[in-house]
């Protein structure tokens, strides 16, 4: 298990990461989502060795992670790590044997990722040569040819075509499936809610939380869509605050107390009801509402 606790980075007076942690168990997809300038990058290069935290740990199986834990990471950053006029098949097996792999091996683990992720054809090309979603799926192959147990992956799906991010998707649930721990950053948020198992949300530097969707969910406001009675009928229902409407769906939001049966029995006063029921929102708006959440106060302080 990766575990990460209390991470702290100031760059002068800058403070990058407060107190930042989560864990990422065996075969588990965690998908770590903010802003930008949030601190994404910055706890993953901690985790990879590439800055040094202010404070805070990193743990891999029960021990601090070092250079040799380092080594058996599979990483993929944010902005092109490849050496543009190496081909594609040289350049991977070349960053295979650093990583401890003989010349066969690294053969045969290359040719074995390139045709997976489609780059079947394009093993002589020199990587400069290919298009950025090809250039990505090269990288997708560096982080992958030398068999990591952890992987780490800031925005892999960034310039995929749809086809290809359906391959990343899949190769990511078998790495999972094999029982490796997967942490990737993404700004793609119905993507992060449909492949991972669990959420980190970091804003300003911070966790604003973490948990399943189901669990992020269950700590959202209470909210309800009702189709059916015009539009109107809930404005001065008590406790209820009107969110929007869509034709004849109302959708509200219950002031903590409320019992959802006094606002059906007002519905039903009011016209007819088709459908009456809890609304599940989606990671966006989860994740609006975490980060909104975690601005208030600061705004709040501000204003005093």
């Amino acid at each position: 298990m990766l575990a990460i606790d209390g991470l702290t980075k100031r760059f002068g007076t800058a403070t990058a990461l407060d107190g930042v942690g989560f864990t990422v168990g065996p075969g588990e997809v965690f998908g770590f989502v903010g802003g930008n300038g949030a601190g994404k990058t910055t706890t993953m290069r901690i985790v990879l060795g590439v800055l040094d935290a202010d404070a805070g740990t990193v743990s891999w199986r029960g021990a601090p992670l070092g250079p040799a834990g380092r080594r058996r990471i599979g990483y993929l950053p944010e902005e092109r790590g490849l050496y543009p006029r190496m081909r594609v098949a040289e350049q991977l097996v070349y960053l295979a044997r650093l990583h401890g792999l003989s010349r066969a091996e690294a053969t045969a683990a290359v040719t074995g990722w390139t045709a997976r992720t489609g780059l079947a054809g394009r093993r002589g090309d020199e990587v400069q040569k290919l298009s950025l979603g090809n250039q990505q799926r090269v990288q997708l192959c560096a982080a992958l040819v030398h068999d990591p147990e952890l992987l780490v992956l800031d925005e892999p799906f960034s310039g995929l075509d749809p086809a290809a991010v359906d391959t990343m998707a899949e190769v990511l649930r078998e790495r999972a499936g094999a029982g490796v721990p997967v942490v990737f950053s993404s700004h793609q948020l119905e993507l992060v809610e449909r492949l991972c198992d669990r959420v980190g949300i970091i804003s300003d530097g911070r966790m604003v939380a973490v948990g399943t969707v189901a669990q992020l969910r269950a700590g959202a406001a209470d909210r309800w869509d009702v189709t059916g009675p015009p539009p109107g009928w809930a404005d001065a229902v008590p406790g209820v605050r009107v969110l929007g409407t869509d034709g004849d769906r109302t959708r509200v939001e219950l002031a903590p107390g409320t019992d959802d049966q006094a606002l059906l029995a007002a519905a039903l006063a009011a016209g007819p009801v088709h459908a009456f029921g809890p609304y599940r929102p989606p990671l966006t708006e989860l994740y609006r509402d975490a980060v909104a959440d975690r601005a208030r106060p600061a705004d709040a302080e501000g204003a005093s």
